[in-house]
């Protein structure tokens, strides 16, 4: 066969996707898929959960027609409960088990759901937050997304994210490209979202649309009208329910154009959150210990409710049986008739008989683990939760029925010491199958023909604390220590895999490429925003007199340079061998010397 007929015949079938050859897919073939999560709000922060206080009548309206999960868990923090939801791994075996500090970036050998849609068929679009990496080959992008419109960083306004951004008029990245928008940030999220959703209806294509909000996480920003809506509470609460009241009425929006586009009863709509509660549980926390961050039941016991009408899910269905994120990813393929690629086990199991209120045996035995590292290296019994029905064994020592005491407020480890051993041995061996893995260290790709140009923010150093929003940026703190004669080190570095040795072009910034800010000068304060916080952009800008930059590989300076206080950028050129480095590039000050706070590293052509 010549190779124009071969080629000819390949676009009569089918079309490649990441290498494989996907058959065209009829949207009437498989269900739709549209999954919402938020950031930072609670099991207690809905109406239909018991809260009298917050207005979520779509949310409710929801989850009255829906199957709803009352024992559903996941990680104490974002980032990690996101890789687990993407991928059905544990969090600490995707490498995340940080929001900041190199520890955020999904494994490059974990496949998403949008990877595995995207190869059956599926036109798959992200929108909001990622949080799982900025760089190649880390970004949604690089995992699966064939439409991606977000925001750098963790939220909006930190330190990845485009320079300036606040919740209202920001500037997001659209398939990699920085795009303006205008409106407050959940309804451009949603707007994006529901484009993507009118638009593979048009072309009669199959999606799964995955809308990521950084709302209600702080700082606290809404229009005033959802925080009028409060008056009874304080500025901080009455702004963090006004967020959730804005993204109920984008939930209520998204469903109604599902309805339009006659494609509704043929969606699976899945509403959840990302861990406990940042700022509700002083008005309701569903008698929950503890909040975002803890290992108590407050800190990652989440709503979850589930729509598919010609699935069968569209009458108010609830179960307390325990699951986690790790269910995800095989409930979806199993409702979508979907096969994950054979190389994958999971760590979760498909539920969906739980969400038929199907009585399932397998499950009451069923063990599963829940931490907060938020450290560089994993911690063993740090934070965490071992979790068997209504046991909880926390930190190792603490036992817990929260069956009679749903406040974990009487530990009874002294009266079930078979119990207690029990999920400890199952910890040990979780523990001990994971733990090799643990350095294996995330390391961003250069020298990559597809990705000639990476660019790095301080938001990823990994061994010096970082400024992970853009009022750290300005403040620039590390710079002025309280002891004024304090001589200052750096000890970061970014973790870098170089594709291919060569040599290599890298600039060095104080401010990000985009701000056309000198490396010498001072910012003055951006304009706020509504809400109770302020903007990050706020704080005034110091300069730093930085004298001269440095370049470290490995803890070996290899170049340097002197530096103008009205220079943009320095740039110098270095060697890089093949493999995993160390990169540290510097302002020597006359104090010491800080990291770069941006750094991009280009290749030169050979």
């Amino acid at each position: 066969m010549s190779r124009w007929l071969f080629c000819l015949v390949l676009l009569s079938v089918g079309s490649w996707s990441g290498g494989l050859l996907v058959e065209p897919v009829s949207a009437a073939d498989r269900p739709n898929v549209v999954i919402v999560i938020t950031d930072d709000q609670g099991y207690g922060d809905c109406g239909f959960t018991g809260n009298t206080v917050v207005q979520t009548p779509n949310i409710d309206a929801l989850a009255a027609e829906s199957s709803t999960l009352t024992d559903y868990h996941v990680a104490p923090t974002c980032s990690p409960t996101r890789s687990a939801f993407m991928t059905g791994h544990w969090t600490n075996r995707t490498g995340v088990w940080h929001t900041i500090s190199g520890r955020s970036m999904l494994r490059d050998n974990e496949v998403t759901f949008g990877e595995i849609f995207r190869d059956a068929g599926y036109q798959t679009g992200m929108f909001g937050k990622w949080h799982l990496g900025d760089n190649y080959p880390y970004r949604a992008e690089d995992n699966g997304f064939t439409e991606v419109y977000r925001h750098g960083g963790g939220g909006v306004g930190q330190t990845p994210d485009f320079w300036d951004n606040a919740y209202f008029d920001g500037s997001y990245f659209h398939n990699g490209e920085a795009v303006k928008a205008q409106g407050f940030c959940t309804d451009v999220f949603f707007e994006q979202g529901n484009r993507f959703i009118r638009d593979c209806v048009e072309a009669d294509e199959p999606f799964l649309a995955y809308i990521a909000t950084n709302a209600p996480h702080g700082p606290l920003h809404a229009p005033q009208k959802y925080i009028d809506l409060y008056p009874e509470m304080s500025d901080n609460v009455a702004t963090f329910l006004g967020m959730i009241t804005n993204i109920d009425e984008n939930v209520g929006r998204t469903r109604e154009l599902l309805r339009e586009l006659g494609v509704h009863d043929n969606t699976i709509f899945l509403f959840t959150t990302d861990n406990g509660t940042a700022g509700g549980a002083s008005v309701y926390n569903a008698g929950m210990r503890g909040r975002k961050g803890s290992p108590y039941e407050g800190g990652h016991r989440v709503p979850f409710v589930m729509h598919y009408p010609e699935g069968g899910f569209a009458t108010a269905r609830s179960n307390d049986t325990l699951c986690h994120a790790v269910d995800v990813v095989p409930t979806l393929l199993e409702l979508c008739d979907v096969d994950a690629p054979e190389q994958i086990k999971f760590d979760g199991t498909s539920i969906v008989s739980l969400l038929k209120d199907e009585p399932e045996s397998s499950f009451t035995q069923r063990m599963l683990i829940t931490d907060s590292q938020r450290v560089i290296d994993p911690i063993k019994w740090r934070q965490s939760s071992v979790m068997q029905n209504k046991w909880r064994l926390i930190n190792g020592t603490e036992l817990y029925n929260i069956a009679d005491d749903a406040g974990q407020e009487n530990d009874v480890a002294g009266d079930h010491p078979e119990q207690v051993a029990s999920m400890r041995a199952f910890y040990d061996a979780w523990w001990a199958e994971l733990e090799p893995t643990f350095s294996q260290t995330t390391e961003m790709t250069v020298g990559h023909p597809d990705h000639p140009v990476v660019t790095f923010t301080a938001h990823d150093w990994i061994g010096q604390a970082p400024p992970w929003n853009q009022s750290a940026i300005r403040a620039a703190a590390a710079v002025f220590p309280k002891k004024a004669k304090q001589r200052l080190t750096h000890q970061g570095h970014w973790a870098i895999q170089v594709h291919e040795a060569g040599t290599f072009e890298i600039a060095l910034r104080r401010w990000p490429e985009e701000s056309g800010i000198p490396i010498g000068a001072a910012v003055p304060p951006g304009q706020d925003v509504p809400g109770s916080s302020r903007a990050y952009r706020t704080q005034a800008g110091r300069a730093i007199p930085v004298k001269s930059a440095e370049v470290r590989v490995d803890g070996k300076s290899i170049a340097s340079t002197s530096v103008a206080s009205d220079d943009l950028v320095v740039t110098m050129e270095i060697e890089l061998a093949e493999g995993s480095h160390q990169l540290a590039p510097v302002f020597k000050l006359p104090n010491g010397e800080v990291g770069a706070y941006y750094c991009t590293l280009s290749r030169k052509s050979k």
